[in-house]
């Protein structure tokens, strides 16, 4: 049609691109930054805990290096064992635990079974002392030698702390000992060396560890060390109790 005017096409190389196309990048997301309250706080905590540190390093060394250190101690005194002297029936048992015996004290007796007459045999206490251990039943058959009860002297009674054998060159007869009883922690006690035993405490036990297997494994021993009480504070001891022991070295 005369006076239109018709556009050429566009070049097939300069067609427009209709496909829609995507940012496929993503935002690393950021870590959200400590409160100045909650830095601060981390850092006093982490400063407490160096000094905390410090602070028992410095004691442990302290204590090393002036004092011979064990919590495998306890009250102790010298065991007095009452036994059946004779196989029969125990009759009136009075040795019970707490009693307060007297020596040559009459504590029982045991009635001999066999024949008409079944005589009785008198138990004694063989020394002064309380009963720390009843194992006598009244009414039951006893063997000759059977304990029936364990007595202590309180009066007499000791500490015997097992000190490591690679400690015990720095103990000697003598020492100033501090001590605290686990029964009553708030009342420190004072002694003092009295005798250190010669051979480790598993030599005395009524069962020593034997090595069967053939494989020598070495464990520290313990050497048992007595000391002695210099006051007892007013407080009720009883062997069994447990303790922990400070030797000084110096």
């Amino acid at each position: 049609m005369e006076g239109t005017v018709t556009a050429p096409p566009a070049p097939a190389d300069k067609a427009v691109d209709m496909v829609p196309t995507y940012d496929t990048t993503t935002a690393t997301p950021q870590r959200p930054k400590l409160k100045l309250s909650t830095r601060i706080a981390l850092v006093v905590i982490l400063i407490l805990a160096l000094a905390a540190g410090g602070v028992f390093a410095a004691s442990y060394f302290v204590n090393a290096r002036n004092y011979v250190s064990t919590d495998n101690a306890q009250i102790d005194g010298n065991k007095i064992t009452i036994n059946a002297p004779t196989s029969g029936t125990l009759l009136d048992w009075s040795a019970t635990q707490g009693a307060d015996l007297r020596k040559d004290e009459r504590v029982g007796r045991v009635e001999i079974r066999g024949g008409f007459a079944q005589p009785k045999m008198s138990i004694r206490a063989p020394a002064e002392g309380t009963v720390a251990v009843d194992n006598g039943v009244p009414g039951g058959f006893v063997t000759a030698g059977t304990p029936l009860a364990v007595v202590y002297d309180l009066d007499k009674i000791f500490v015997t702390a097992r000190v490591d054998e690679t400690d015990v060159r720095a103990v000697r007869p003598g020492q100033q000992v501090d001590m605290t009883v686990d029964a009553f922690p708030n009342t420190p006690l004072t002694g003092y060396v009295r005798e250190i035993q010669g051979g480790a405490a598993g030599e005395f036990s009524l069962f020593p560890e034997t090595n069967t297997s053939g494989n020598f494994q070495k464990v520290t021993q313990v050497i048992p060390v007595k000391v002695a009480l210099e006051d007892r504070r007013g407080l009720d001891l009883v062997p069994g109790m447990n303790v922990t022991v400070h030797i000084h070295k110096h």
